[in-house]
């Protein structure tokens, strides 16, 4: 019964945290999307289920009322949870969210406390390649998204968000859309280190909450 609550209220909050985050970028002038941050908490809290949830209302609730091609990019936020949700279990071990060690000999203890530094770079590790393979796959994904649906509809070139920041750094003699994939990785590299670092944080906070209100 708890789980069954926990989990969709969990969802919608990250939904509107999410959409809260990306506007105050909008409105702030700062040059990233935000808008996954939340989505790879949820994923790393409730799994690739939710996290899929959490990405796709995020990206439907923003575009309400919008032309189809804005929908196709929850593709981008469905794609975030799935490649989190493959790292947590490829990288179990850097990306354990729980707070209790096995054992409680001293001599347990001292190993742990003499660990801590390569646990704590092991983690910052992992966190930069999940960002990175992140960055990769948004920026392609994003790419062919917006290059697919400027070549359906060409009135709607270079108006895709925060490419037109980046988008005069490449050649238009390129194709369409190797410009708008390259266009996006120097913001995406920027956005997803701090979409994951700032998703982690949030992820091992609610999981240290949720112990502490089951005890």
């Amino acid at each position: 019964m708890y789980r069954r609550i926990y989990m969709p209220v969990l969802c919608m909050a990250g939904v509107l945290l999410n959409i809260a985050s990306n506007r105050f970028c909008i409105w702030a002038g700062i040059p990233l999307y935000l808008d996954t941050v939340f989505t790879i908490s949820v994923t790393m809290v409730s799994g690739l289920f939710w996290g899929c949830l959490c990405g796709a209302l995020t990206n439907l609730i923003t575009t309400t009322f919008s032309f189809w091609g804005a929908y196709l990019f929850a593709l981008c936020s469905i794609a975030t949870a799935v490649i989190t949700w493959l790292f947590t279990r490829l990288f179990s071990r850097e990306l354990y969210l729980g707070t209790e060690t096995p054992g409680n000999t001293v001599t347990l203890k001292v190993k742990v406390r003499s660990r801590r530094l390569t646990t704590v770079m092991d983690r910052m590790i992992a966190l930069i390649l999940l960002s990175f393979a992140l960055c990769l796959a948004m920026s392609i994904l994003g790419g062919f998204i917006a290059g697919f649906i400027q070549i359906v509809n060409p009135s709607l070139t270079d108006k895709w968000g925060i490419s037109v920041w980046t988008i005069s750094m490449f050649s238009e003699n390129l194709p369409i859309i190797l410009r708008e994939i390259l266009s996006r990785i120097p913001i995406n590299i920027v956005d997803r280190l701090v979409s994951v670092f700032i998703g982690f944080g949030v992820a091992v906070f609610i999981k240290r909450k949720g112990i502490r209100e089951k005890r």
